[in-house]
C-alpha cells in the first residue's frame, strides 16, 4: 500500500477496484472484533490506562513504518487537521468507548456505531465536502432500521443509558474527524495514524489520571493480549486501511462500514462468549447487509468539492 496514496481529483469518480474492496472488507473484519477485544481487555486492566498503552504502541508502530518508507511529514493546516483527527477520534472517542464498554456489551457498542454513516453524511454536507446523496442516505436509513431491530432484540442485556450515550457521542466525534481528514491534502496513512495515536495517547492518559486509575504496567497475557491485538490489528491495520480508503472514496462511502461491523461484532460475541443473538438480530443483520450493498455498489453520483 502506498504510504502517500493518490486521491481522486475534484469532480472525478471514486476509485473502486479489488484493492479498495479488499481494504474495506479487512477494515470491517478487524473493527468487528475490536469491540470484543476492548471488552475483554477492560476486565484485566483499568480501561483508560489500557487505551493509553494501546495508543502508545500504535504511535510507535505507525511512526516506525512512516520513517522506514520515508513518508512525507505534514505542515501547517495539514498538521492541524491531523491533530484534530487524533484528538477527536483516537482521543475523545476512545475515552468514551473504553469507559462505556465497562458496562455496555461489545455488540451493543458496535450497533451504536452504525449511526456513523448518517452523521458522516450530515457533517460532510455541513462542511461543504459534498452534498447529501439520496441513494446513500436511504441505504444508511435502511441499515439503521436493521440496527434498531438488532438493538431491540439485544435490549435485554440492560446496558445503562448514560454509557450508551457516551458511545454515541464517541461515534459522532469519530464521524466528524473523518470529514476533517477528508478535507486535508493527501497524507501518508502511517503518519496520520502515528501522530493521531500519539495525541490520542495523551488524551487517554489525561482522562485516566483524572479518573484516578492505577498506572501499573500489565503483567499477564490476559492484560497484554487485547492491548497488542488492538494496537497491531486496530491502529496499524484497520485505521491505516480506513485512512487509505478515505483518500480513495467519499468519506460517506467509507463510513457505511459502520453498518456491517455490528453484524461481525455480534457473531464474534456469540463465538467467543457464547452470546445467543435474539431472533430479531438476524432480521436486522439482513437489512444492514442490504444497506451496505446498496451504498457501496450503487452508481456514484457526480462528485463535487473535495469528493
Amino acid at each position: 500500500m502506498n504510504s502517500n496514496p493518490p486521491r481522486p481529483e475534484p469532480g472525478s469518480a471514486e476509485i473502486r477496484g479489488p484493492a479498495q474492496y479488499a481494504a474495506f472488507a479487512g477494515m470491517c473484519l478487524i473493527w468487528g472484533t475490536t469491540f470484543l477485544a476492548i471488552r475483554i481487555g477492560n476486565e484485566a486492566i483499568a480501561p483508560l490506562w489500557g487505551a493509553t498503552l494501546r495508543q502508545v504502541l500504535g504511535a510507535v508502530l505507525n511512526l516506525t513504518v512512516a520513517l522506514a518508507v520515508r513518508a512525507r511529514w505534514p505542515k501547517g493546516s495539514a498538521l492541524g487537521g491531523i491533530a484534530a483527527f487524533g484528538f477527536l477520534n483516537l482521543g475523545v472517542n476512545f475515552v468514551l468507548l473504553y469507559w462505556a464498554e465497562t458496562t455496555v456489551p461489545s455488540g451493543i457498542a458496535a450497533i451504536i456505531y452504525a449511526t456513523m454513516p448518517l452523521s458522516t453524511g450530515l457533517f460532510s454536507a455541513w462542511m461543504g465536502l459534498h452534498p447529501l446523496e439520496r441513494t446513500k442516505m436511504l441505504a444508511a436509513i435502511v441499515g439503521i432500521v436493521g440496527v434498531a431491530l438488532i438493538f431491540s432484540g439485544e435490549l435485554g442485556v440492560g446496558a445503562p443509558p448514560l454509557a450508551m450515550l457516551g458511545v454515541l457521542t464517541g461515534a459522532s466525534c469519530a464521524a466528524f474527524s473523518g470529514v476533517i481528514l477528508k478535507k486535508l491534502p493527501p497524507q501518508s496513512t502511517f503518519v496520520v495514524n502515528g501522530l493521531g495515536s500519539a495525541i490520542g495517547a495523551l488524551v487517554c492518559f489525561a482522562a485516566s489520571t483524572v479518573a484516578g486509575e492505577p498506572h501499573a504496567m500489565p503483567r499477564t497475557f490476559a492484560a497484554w493480549g487485547p492491548i497488542l491485538y488492538l494496537a497491531v490489528a486496530g491502529n496499524l491495520g484497520a485505521y491505516v486501511l480506513w485512512a487509505w480508503l478515505v483518500s480513495q472514496w467519499k468519506v460517506t462511502s467509507v463510513s457505511v462500514g459502520a453498518l456491517i461491523i455490528p453484524v461481525i461484532a455480534t457473531i464474534a460475541g456469540a463465538l467467543v462468549r457464547a452470546e445467543a443473538p435474539a431472533p430479531l438480530t438476524y432480521v436486522g443483520a439482513a437489512l444492514v447487509l442490504g444497506g451496505v450493498a446498496v451504498a457501496l455498489f450503487a452508481p456514484a453520483g457526480e462528485a463535487r468539492g473535495n469528493a
